[in-house]
């Protein structure tokens, strides 16, 4: 049975402690990586991606949101 996915995951901000909500995004289709994205209340944009590690670490270390999975 294929699993899917959750499509919101709540995790503390890094700056100021609030419970943020990061989303699934829709930018990648394959099975590699389901990458997330929110943004707290006070600015700071949370990620957060499960899947294949050079992808997730890819999506992690992107400087912006132009970030897309590539084969």
């Amino acid at each position: 049975m294929n699993k899917k996915p959750s499509r919101i995951l709540t995790f503390k901000c890094k700056k100021c402690q609030k419970p943020v909500k990061v989303f699934l995004q829709a930018v990648s289709a394959c099975s590699h990586i389901q990458p997330y994205q929110g943004i707290c209340d006070c600015g700071e944009v949370m990620r957060y991606a499960t899947g294949q590690k050079e992808a997730v670490e890819s999506y992690m270390t992107s400087p912006d949101d132009n970030w897309s999975h590539h084969h």
